[in-house]
């Protein structure tokens, strides 16, 4: 990795404050259920194996009002800083988290979806990477990332965004 700008380096030794975070793991689905659940496993082991506890999780089909409660409900607690969904981020008719998120953010954070479509077309999918509506951003100081419901894509997103960028991304919304 090349020399980060001026400034980075300090603000990630200033995330080091939030190097554990505690996290909210959701699945949107409408064919899985928990036992069948590879994508919100492998989200809430990453988060645990990596650190981070997981102090809620649930499964819910695409249904738009209760995916915004839900998340509304997660963003409104005080021991929950990241929220991560895997599901329902598609093209398709029932696709309807990132509607049913997008207004609860504050900011959100465009680069996170572009990279990860970058990483995705590069790794994995090539230009089927264009379909992914994946998205992050903020509501009161919660770090919130919407994520495609396969377990290839999750392990991208957790292995080359969430884990290295989160504490930073934290400190960020929280300064």
């Amino acid at each position: 990795m090349t020399e980060l700008p001026e400034g980075t380096a300090a603000h990630r030794a200033d995330a080091a404050r939030f190097a554990v975070f505690r996290a909210a793991v959701l699945t949107v689905t409408d064919s899985r259920t928990r036992e069948t659940d590879v994508s919100g496993d492998r989200l809430a082991q990453g988060l645990t194996t990596a650190g981070h506890p997981v102090v809620a999780r649930e499964l819910l089909p695409n249904d738009e009002s209760r995916v915004r409660t839900l998340v509304a409900d997660w963003i409104a607690r005080d021991d929950v800083d990241v929220i991560v969904i895997t599901g329902g981020t598609g093209l398709g008719s029932r696709d309807r988290t990132i509607e049913a998120v997008r207004p609860l953010l504050e900011k959100e954070i465009p680069g996170f979806g572009e990279l990860f479509r970058l990483l995705g077309y590069q790794e994995q999918v090539g230009t089927a990477a264009m379909l992914s509506r994946a998205t992050a951003g903020s509501a009161r100081g919660t770090l919130v990332i919407s994520l495609p419901g396969s377990a290839a894509a999750v392990s991208l997103a957790m292995d080359r965004l969430i884990l290295p960028e989160a504490a930073h991304l934290l400190r960020e919304i929280r300064r």
